[in-house]
């Protein structure tokens, strides 16, 4: 597993695996938050094994289920709440971390400016400049 970091508290990665969950709890996460809608590709491990792997591990697990071609203002509200009231540090996963990106990036709007919120998504390696738009309203 390869997690970008967001904010100290915050890091984006892809499809996460059970041995990733131990990974992320070795590496200091206290929560996962999983943006991936169960059977969205083939061979994706199902929600529940991964909730499994992290209960287990000791870590929170969270599964927000959202469409990337279809990121809706409730489901920014959302993820926007879970990284406020999770307490420690987070790991979003969807199937690039894109998507989990996207969220973050929009859940701050207002709370940092357009320009810094695009500029931490492409230290994490995500162009999201298409999203400016979105951003500023």
């Amino acid at each position: 597993m390869i997690s970008k970091e967001l904010t100290p508290r915050l890091h984006v990665a892809s499809q996460i695996t059970v041995a990733d969950v131990k990974q992320a709890a070795a590496e200091g996460f206290a929560a996962i938050i999983n943006n991936r809608p169960d059977g969205e590709e083939p061979g994706q491990p199902p929600a529940a094994e991964i909730e499994a792997a992290a209960k287990a591990a000791g870590l929170a697990y969270i599964h927000q289920p959202v469409v990337g071609t279809n990121i809706t203002d409730a489901d920014v509200a959302t993820f926007g709440h879970l990284i406020e009231a999770t307490p420690g540090k987070i790991l979003a996963h969807c199937r690039t971390g894109t998507r989990c990106t996207m969220l973050w990036v929009l859940s701050q709007a207002g709370k940092q400016t357009p320009d810094e919120l695009l500029a931490a998504a492409r230290r994490a390696g995500y162009d999201l400049e298409p999203l400016r738009p979105r951003i500023e309203r």
